[in-house]
């Protein structure tokens, strides 16, 4: 009996990965823990407002609108790069395979802006966070920023 649940249970676990394979990549658990962070950071930035007194179900939904906003910039990230790979291969000649690091360096922005969220709503709420992640993830900000001001 036991292993037919553990069976279905790795049947489903499989069937899930194969899917966001399928359709995120060979890197989805890069996107699985980007989405982890968006709730975690509207989690703890509810409990933030609902510790401060300041809870508002327009605050809320704001929010959440936002965080949808985030994955409609992914998509364009990703998106973008790849139409014009497809247009410099198919009709131009040029390989522009490099344009797909645009997504991949919007998603690593994106996730930094998340953690350093979550990290600074635990910080609001009294929670003793280690500064060397707080300062770790502002220098790798500036860093990241640095580099996007090199290439503009």
């Amino acid at each position: 009996m036991k292993m037919k649940v553990l069976d279905k249970c790795n049947a489903a676990y499989g069937a899930a990965v194969t899917v966001l394979v399928a359709v995120l990549g060979p890197y989805w658990y890069i996107f699985a823990g980007y989405l982890i962070c968006n709730v975690l950071d509207w989690l703890t930035g509810w409990y933030k407002a609902r510790k401060q007194g300041k809870e508002s179900s327009k605050t809320g939904l704001n929010g959440i609108l936002k965080k949808l906003g985030y994955w409609v910039v992914v998509l364009v990230a990703f998106l973008m790069p790849k139409l014009f790979m497809n247009l410099g291969h198919d009709i131009l000649g040029l390989n522009l395979d490099f344009l797909m690091l645009l997504g991949w360096f919007t998603l690593a922005c994106l996730l930094v802006n998340e953690i350093r969220s979550i990290l600074e709503n635990l910080v609001e709420c009294g929670y003793n966070v280690p500064s060397f992640l707080v300062k770790g993830l502002a220098v790798t900000e500036k860093l990241i920023n640095a580099e996007t001001e090199k290439i503009n």
